[in-house]
């Protein structure tokens, strides 16, 4: 255990010690609140106003754009089978709106300017009017430019018609990343060099170590093929604790959020990633925690000390605290470049001693998709690798899956010869248009072959890497988890509490590969950007099987509105529902949609500075 790091103490302290209301004059016509409190609000109609909010979170005062003026905003509560209507007033200088995360809605509610509607204009204001069909964890947030990334988000708890699990009490945590930078120069940083905010890089230093445990040419070789297909090792994510600091419930880690129980008391703690380019993983040391619920939607418990949480996925987790213990709510960022921090305790005066960051997770190969295992680099011309990660030559991923159990496969990797993992694996390769075998899913009962929808696809700029053989890889926790000595979350454990065990069988699949050329920072879907890709059509009444191949380096959070996504993890008897979908780099991943509400929706990487890109309108009809 450790304290917490000079700079993040002094940065909180000073905030701290200073009036959160510190006039800031933008222009002669802007107004500024000051910053209020974040509350709970309840009941079925509800007033919100999108402002600019003085705030002083790192020690400098800088202006938020606020709901309510508050950051995070206010958690609305509400209870499944009513009706809401929400008044959201822009009293901005540009447009706004609010996207209701998760939520089954009609599409003119939905709140995506653009596809749903034109946006609320300065000065109006917009009545948001729908039923409440779902329960559990939710949140909103605009959709309106980097708005989301500068404080318009918070939380949405629905209570069901009839609750399924027993607790005393319960908390909201809301984890984002906040900097005092304007959203529009940090973009601008990382369009002129991707890596503007990775001061993680490898040095003289680490070269040296390589050689210890390498040898010279075996640390020389490693080190030529990565700076041959020009990447790094060490990258993580895009924006770091350089510009972020790292909020729980809208507090730095020196104000220490916390969250107070009596002796005995079983308490429910609601996670939900409202960031706009961080993953979280999620501990609270010397605690269990048991995973209830996913994106909303209950699971079979599943008892585990980390989560991670990507960028707009929930989860709800039970805690039984031992008697007047204290402990710390630790969320680290993936790159290991800060943490949120919170306590659970049964006294407000007491709290755990701060956690110590995890090592910097280094990415392998095989984290690319490539077995370097059985390679002799000895003497070897690394640039005949260089083409295995470009847009002329595709990736070998043979590998990748190779430690999944069998059991937790999903259902069309059975029955293959595993025998040869590790080994020559060309007799496996099979053509990107051949559809996969999809005859034994759901158990030994034959079933259809899937046909596969052939899709657009472009090969250029946009993109830089191909995966060949890209594999599932569900019971991987991810780089800088593995074996970590911790039983950590996948989504290989997640099962839901309803079966689906008769379900409609997919009708078709359409593959979505997620492309981009990191060096130039661009992003998009089967190598077109938004700008120049045409809609997806889905059909109404259909069950349709979406897989996504990841061609990138970083993960994905996919976003698909409107409906929901019946994730694969192995078990057709029980697929859990997601409204975020994390695609690990060099993987696949599929699930399947029932195609269920016309009209027009927003698909999207949820990746705050992929989303130009990596985007897409779907049109059902």
């Amino acid at each position: 255990m450790k304290t917490l790091n000079r700079r993040t103490f002094v940065k909180g302290v000073i905030a701290t010690s200073l009036l959160t209301s510190i006039p800031i004059n933008l222009s002669a016509s802007t107004k500024i609140s000051s910053r209020k409190e974040t509350k709970e609000i309840s009941g079925t109609e509800f007033n919100l106003s999108i402002e600019k909010t003085s705030v002083n979170i790192t020690g400098n005062p800088s202006v938020a754009t606020t709901v309510n003026g508050m950051l995070s905003g206010p958690t609305l509560r509400w209870k499944e089978g009513d009706t809401v209507t929400i008044n959201v007033t822009n009293n901005l200088s540009e447009d706004t709106s609010i996207h209701w995360h998760g939520l089954i809605l009609p599409p003119a509610m939905d709140g995506v300017p653009g596809i749903s509607f034109d946006g609320i204009k300065p000065g109006k204001t917009f009545t948001y009017t729908f039923p409440i069909v779902q329960s559990g964890t939710y949140w909103y947030h605009s959709h309106s430019g980097f708005q989301e990334q500068s404080g318009v988000y918070g939380a949405i708890v629905i209570e069901p018609k009839e609750e399924k699990l027993t607790y005393d009490k319960e908390y909201v945590i809301s984890l984002s990343d906040w900097s005092d930078e304007k959203p529009d120069n940090v973009y601008r940083k990382i369009k002129l060099s991707a890596d503007y905010y990775n001061f993680k890089q490898r040095t003289v230093g680490d070269f040296f170590d390589e050689v210890k445990d390498l040898g010279f040419m075996g640390a020389f070789n490693q080190r030529k093929m990565w700076n041959e297909m020009a990447m790094t090792d060490r990258d993580l994510s895009d924006v770091t604790g350089y510009t972020y600091t790292y909020l729980m419930n809208g507090q730095n880690p020196a104000t220490n959020f916390k969250a107070l129980f009596k002796n005995g008391e079983k308490i429910r703690l609601r996670f939900i990633n409202s960031s706009a380019m961080t993953f979280f993983d999620v501990c609270i040391p010397g605690l269990k925690m048991t995973v209830v619920a996913a994106d909303g939607n209950y699971v079979q418990p599943v008892a585990v000390d980390e989560f991670r949480i990507g960028v707009a996925e929930t989860y709800d987790v039970i805690v039984e605290p031992e008697t007047n213990t204290s402990y710390a709510i630790f969320a680290q960022s993936l790159d290991r470049s800060g943490y949120a921090l919170g306590a659970l305790t049964y006294d407000q005066n007491i709290i755990a001693s701060t956690p110590s960051l995890d090592p910097l997770p280094i990415l392998s190969h095989s984290d690319m998709g490539m077995d370097m295992n059985n390679m002799d680099h000895s003497g070897h011309d690394m640039s005949s690798m260089k083409g295995s990660m470009s847009k002329d030559k595709p990736m070998d991923h043979s590998m990748m899956g190779q430690n999944m159990k069998k059991s937790e496969m999903p259902m069309d990797m059975k029955g293959m010869d595993h025998s040869k993992m590790g080994h020559d694996m060309s007799s496996m390769m099979q053509e990107e248009s051949k559809p996969m075998d999809h005859s034994m899913m759901g158990g030994n009962i034959k079933k259809p072959e899937i046909p596969i929808t052939k899709l657009e696809e472009a090969r250029g700029v946009q993109t830089t890497m191909r995966a060949m053989d890209p594999q599932y890889r569900l019971d991987d926790p991810g780089v800088g988890l593995r074996n970590n000595g911790r039983r950590v979350l996948t989504y290989a454990d997640l099962r839901s509490l309803t079966p689906t065990t008769h379900d409609r069988y997919p009708d078709r699949e359409i593959i979505l590969r997620l492309t981009g050329n990191m060096e130039r920072y661009m992003w998009s879907i089967n190598g077109i950007a938004y700008k120049d890709a045409k809609p997806l059509e889905f059909k109404y009444g259909e069950r349709l099987r979406i897989t996504y191949i990841n061609d990138t380096m970083m993960n994905h959070p996919m976003h698909l509105h409107g409906m929901w996504s019946d994730l694969e993890t192995g078990d057709d008897n029980y697929l859990p529902k997601k409204h975020t979908i994390i695609a690990q780099p060099g993987s696949k991943i599929s699930f399947r949609v029932n195609v269920d509400a016309k009209g027009s929706w927003a698909y999207h990487c949820h990746l705050l500075y992929h989303m130009a890109g990596m985007f897409r309108k779907v049109v059902v009809a």
